[in-house]
């Protein structure tokens, strides 16, 4: 991997770079920097938001300015006034020890006059949102006659917002032999026809694959009825205590209903769309970049230009018509050597649609359960146990009180303490999740054997997969499935699984993945480590008289038969019984 040195990048650049906290060139760098130093042609970039494109475009541009010149010599353009900002930032940060260097921003939303001044005063790179660029070169106080390089930053966002005409009539005032960069996370046609028609012979330098993905991302799938989307969302965001994410609407009014919904619901959560005011998003935009916020609902116009390295998940409330808008929203998550998860929540018709951003984007979708309450009860309470865990204890000043507080609480054991701790936690969630249903959709659809095969065992609308149903004897890679014969029935559900686990077995606890609870036995994942371990603890103890069995599940075995007939024998031996006659 070369430097920034060996890249071109001079040393007052390195030395406002190194104090930012830049030791190599990533690979967006390490491409486009010494075209834009030293090659004759433009460049088209693909690649996703979060890959280090500003510096990329930004410290050539930067070298290139004549600082005894005080004309404009180079455009950036950006499709939002936030990503306008953070670019001009990000410049100013850049060339931080170049003397007598200038950056303007040039945005809707602010004085006109202000910008009007400042550009009398004489600058050299101006960043700017196409429609105050055009005001202001209609008034004639921008003069673009001396620009030798022009970016075109997130340009399918520009085209996506309308601003293609805008576009082609900012570049007509540009000298014809500027250099130009042109970077788009995808490529549509309108993306390529602005670079046919004013770019000379560029060279297309891609990060990842065409329209692909971010590849630290994990892209997950819950399918639910329509109804149950929002009671989806509030189990994944519980599943996840340490979310900071931004959930995806279509529109404004859904964008709003469901942050009203969630701030009802106790979440720390705030809305961002179009009717808001400049002063309104900026405050939204301000907490939630700083963490305050832990969770933004957002449109797609109103989040461009919110660029945060460290979003944990994106969350789409249901699926843009365009992959484009997938690949962008995504790509807000997994960046700067990250790892993200996208979430997409859809119902049965949404799903070929979901086919088709798999195969635009490259990557596959994993399908999960939405969580159970007594899954994201063992979540939440194992987060607040680590938050305990790493408290910073400031022993000065809780000196002052501890004696006190002691002193009030000596008649506690520690378990005791420990179990009111919890309690505090666990008794909330425990009353908000009492007889929640199970609201995944189940979109399988039997065999006309199997639906028969229903009818007449009296249970219509019952649907049986056998291939499914294998499946579920088959554990993921790492993993081991455990068949276990309590059940619901006997009031055995995943919380008292996981609980007996863990109490009959020695060692350390034992992490439990996915349950499935069937009418007659239960099956589970664990680390395949564990398994002979779980095996030996669960055979044999008990249940409220109930003894229990476990075997690692052998996915040849019909567990479905074998639990079932024993129940097909009693209803056998109670119709064959003579009935007692009516007198």
């Amino acid at each position: 991997m070369a430097s920034f040195e060996e890249l071109g990048v001079n040393e007052n650049l390195r030395r406002a770079i190194e104090e930012l906290g830049f030791e190599n060139p990533m690979p967006v760098q390490e491409k486009v920097i010494p075209v834009l130093l030293g090659g004759d042609h433009d460049v088209v970039g693909l690649a996703q938001t979060g890959t280090g494109k500003t510096a990329a475009f930004g410290l050539p541009v930067i070298q290139r300015i004549d600082t005894h010149r005080r004309v404009p010599q180079a455009l950036i353009l950006a499709p939002t006034r936030e990503l306008c900002l953070q670019i001009a930032g990000d410049l100013a940060d850049y060339s931080k020890y170049v003397p007598d260097l200038d950056v303007l921003p040039v945005y809707g939303g602010s004085s006109i006059e202000s910008q009007i001044r400042q550009l009398k005063q004489g600058v050299q790179i101006i960043v700017a949102t196409p429609g105050r660029l055009i005001d202001l070169i209609n008034r004639k106080v921008v003069k673009l006659d001396d620009v030798h390089t022009v970016v075109l930053d997130e340009a399918d966002e520009m085209l996506n917002m309308g601003f293609v005409d805008s576009i082609n009539e900012i570049l007509g005032h540009v000298p014809d032999d500027r250099k130009m960069l042109l970077f788009s996370a995808t490529m549509p046609k309108e993306v390529a026809k602005i670079a046919a028609t004013f770019m000379h012979e560029p060279e297309e330098i891609v990060i990842g694959n065409r329209n692909e993905g971010a590849e630290n991302v994990r892209h997950i799938y819950y399918m639910v009825n329509a109804r149950d989307k929002y009671l989806a969302l509030k189990r994944i965001v519980d599943n996840s205590p340490n979310i900071y994410g931004i959930i995806f609407c279509r529109t404004r009014r859904d964008t709003q209903e469901i942050a009203d919904k969630l701030i009802a619901d106790g979440y720390n959560a705030e809305a961002l769309h179009g009717d808001l005011s400049q002063a309104q998003r900026d405050i939204v935009m301000k907490k939630f970049r700083d963490r305050v916020l832990p969770l933004l609902v957002a449109t797609d116009v109103a989040a461009r230009g919110l660029d945060v390295d460290d979003l944990t998940h994106v969350i789409n409330y249901g699926l843009p018509d365009d992959t484009a808008v997938y690949t962008h929203r995504s790509g807000r998550t997994g960046r700067a050597g990250k790892t993200g998860v996208s979430v997409a929540i859809i119902h049965s018709r949404e799903k070929g649609k979901l086919r088709e951003i798999e195969r635009i984007i490259g990557k596959k979708f994993e399908r999960k359960d939405v969580p159970t309450p007594e899954h994201i009860i063992e979540k939440q309470l194992y987060s607040l146990a680590d938050r305990l865990e790493k408290v910073e204890v400031i022993e000065e000043e809780i000196d002052k009180y501890f004696r006190g507080v002691s002193r009030k609480l000596s008649w506690l054991s520690s378990d005791d303490l420990l179990k009111r701790v919890l309690s505090l936690e666990f008794n909330r969630l425990l009353e908000y999740y009492k007889d929640a249903p199970k609201i995944d959709f189940i979109d399988e659809k039997p065999s006309r054997k199997d639906r028969e095969k229903g009818e007449k065992g009296g249970k219509k609308g019952k649907k049986f997969d056998p291939e499914a149903d294998k499946d579920r004897r088959t554990a993921e890679p790492g993993l081991s499935r455990i068949y276990g014969n309590a059940v619901k029935a006997d009031g055995f559900f995943a919380g008292n699984r996981i609980e007996t686990l863990n109490k009959n077995g020695p060692g350390k606890r034992v992490d439990v993945g996915r349950i499935d609870l069937m009418p007659g036995y239960a099956l589970f994942d664990v680390p395949d480590a564990d398994a002979k371990r779980v095996v030996s603890a669960l055979k044999g103890s008990e249940f409220f008289g109930k003894r229990l069995y476990s075997e690692i599940a052998n996915p040849d075995k019909d567990y479905r038969a074998e639990n079932d007939a024993p129940r097909r024998s009693k209803e056998a031996a109670r119709k064959s019984a003579p009935r007692k006659r009516r007198r």
